[in-house]
């Protein structure tokens, strides 16, 4: 698509960045969909980790609606270590946090005995889906990534399986990583698997825990996703993650479940 623009974030200094249309949400035009945010937590606190050690689990806060406005990122070590570590980032934006993350990190060793089953994704759909997010297409971060659900039905509540393509890259001049691309759509769980009509009950994610177990390979990323509610509301949305190569990780959100 070739209005969309360069990247999610153009750098305009040490640690600064400009959010581009890319990153915008469905929900208010001028805020970010959470998905760009958590990326670009994840690559400072990769860059930070330094070589031989691998993001294994990221959680995210999210502190209210996220401007869509110039951000600086800040990283600070909580719990250094040669093998496993810990730190956290804030995303910081009018002088105040407005996403803060924690990372673990584990150093890379030799090949175990033993692995677990490859799980493969469903085929890659030849086409687009139509219909497939809950809320019109003309958004920024809905144009910004490519969306196939695997069994091509019409949109309708309920659980999604959905194979995601990310077009555009994290940072302007910079390559997307495979940790990117699953980061960015990771955020979409909820959003994907909604258990009510949209137009009629609000769903929001406060937070998201997204645990993973290699490095993703490839340009497509498989989202299995489904929500849960609760009798007083609550919800819970999962996905189980997947690319070309078999199991990749987990994705889980808690929700605030309210009628509009």
């Amino acid at each position: 698509m070739s209005d969309l623009p360069e990247a999610f974030y153009l750098p305009v200094g040490d640690d600064l960045y400009e959010p581009t249309r890319a990153t915008q949400s469905p929900w208010d035009g001028d805020a970010q969909h959470g998905g760009p945010p958590t990326a670009l937590l994840a690559h400072a606190l990769d860059a930070a980790a330094g070589p031989g050690m691998r993001l294994a689990r990221i959680g995210v806060d999210f502190l209210g609606p996220i401007p869509r406005r110039p951000a600086r990122v800040e990283v600070t070590e909580v719990r250094p270590g040669r093998r496993i570590r810990l730190a956290q980032a804030h995303l910081i934006i009018d002088g105040r946090p407005a996403v803060s993350a924690q990372a673990w990190h584990i150093a890379t060793g030799p090949t175990p005995p033993a692995a677990g089953p490859p799980f493969p994704p469903p085929p890659l759909p030849a086409a687009p889906a139509e219909h497939l997010l809950p809320a019109p297409s003309d958004w920024g971060y809905g144009q910004a990534v490519e969306w196939r659900s695997t069994d091509q039905a019409p949109r309708a509540p309920g659980a999604a399986q959905v194979w995601t393509r990310v077009r555009i890259p994290l940072i302007a001049g910079e390559d997307l990583t495979g940790l990117a691309r699953t980061l960015i759509v990771a955020d979409s769980a909820n959003g994907l698997s909604l258990a009510l009509p949209l137009q009629e009950w609000l769903s929001i994610p406060p937070a998201m825990t997204t645990t993973l177990l290699r490095p993703p390979v490839g340009d497509w990323v498989h989202m299995d996703c489904r929500t849960h509610l609760s009798d007083d509301g609550l919800g819970l949305a999962r996905a189980t993650l997947r690319d070309p190569g078999g199991y990749l990780g987990e994705v889980a959100q808690p929700l605030l479940i309210r009628r509009r």
